[in-house]
């Protein structure tokens, strides 16, 4: 039995996997990615119309500026190595909510969330790219996919290959309650492993370089997050511990993310060039 079920694990793997941009991971897709976004955006609607929005608008502009400084960078990747049309679909938005959580998420589709709670921690500019480069770095990882395809993968055992070849609908359906906790937590999704919030880091460092943004200040950001003590705050309590995340960025996720940063800048949004940004020199991969 048990040989049975690697042997459909090995054939679900070679037939259902997509790879994460920049670091080439393969992950599990056995659900589509529109019924992932459709889902995703039922939610998300459910949710925002019971938010409260900030009314700081000075911050919230500048949550909408970073975002998409950071979505236009993302772009301008996609269409350098030639698979613009993987962002099919992606409609970004980003909203600044009054709540004290320090935290933020991401939907699929490129629905991003920043609660008020984390700006202390932000401080800047570049600090809120930092942030605002791991959500969207999640969106189009494609994480929440992945983790409906693991959690298909787990309930359904050797059935998966029919669920992959047949409708998915229902499963779908049926997955999604987990994954972006239905009724009072809408938008609240569950915790991503911690290989990929490591993998968000590193995408986040490099998209946030790419619009400009020194992604030096992701270690300082790191830092003052860690600073709380025992007062673990969401949006950290399911990551890597602070010493290996702050340890992998500066040993590994640093260097790459310098070497888009140094050679220059692409801007694809239209809410202008952060203030710190390079634009002496042409920005390319």
């Amino acid at each position: 039995m048990k040989k049975t079920v690697a042997f459909i694990a090995l054939i679900a793997f070679m037939y259902s996997c997509s790879s994460v941009p920049i670091t080439g991971r393969k992950q599990l897709s056995l659900v589509s990615d529109d019924e992932v976004m459709s889902l995703s955006l039922q939610e998300y609607s459910d949710y925002i119309k019971t938010a409260q929005k900030s009314t700081d608008k000075t911050n919230t502009a500048l949550v909408v500026k970073v975002g998409q400084n950071i979505a236009g960078a993302v772009t301008a990747y996609y269409k350098s190595v030639g698979q613009e049309s993987l962002l099919n679909g992606y409609a970004w938005e980003f909203n600044l909510i009054k709540d004290p959580q320090v935290n933020a998420f991401c939907m699929p589709g490129g629905k991003i969330v920043v609660y008020e709670g984390i700006l202390p921690y932000t401080q800047n500019e570049t600090g809120l790219a930092v942030v605002l480069g791991h959500e969207v770095a999640h969106a189009v990882a494609k994480h929440a996919n992945e983790r409906m395809s693991q959690q298909v993968a787990a309930q359904y055992g050797s059935t998966a290959l029919g669920v992959i070849l047949g409708s998915q609908s229902e499963t779908a359906q049926t997955i999604a309650g987990t994954v972006y906790g239905l009724g009072s937590q809408y938008g609240v999704m569950l915790p991503f492993s911690r290989k990929q919030e490591l993998e968000a880091d590193q995408l986040g460092l490099v998209f946030m370089a790419i619009a400009g943004y020194d992604p030096h200040e992701a270690v300082p950001f790191w830092q003052r997050m860690a600073a709380q003590g025992n007062a673990v705050p969401e949006f950290m309590s399911t990551h890597p511990s602070d010493q290996t995340r702050i340890s992998k960025i500066q040993s590994d996720f640093l260097p790459l993310a310098l070497k888009y940063y140094n050679t220059g800048k692409v801007s694809g949004s239209s809410s202008g060039t952060p203030s710190n940004a390079k634009t002496d020199s042409k920005w390319s991969f």
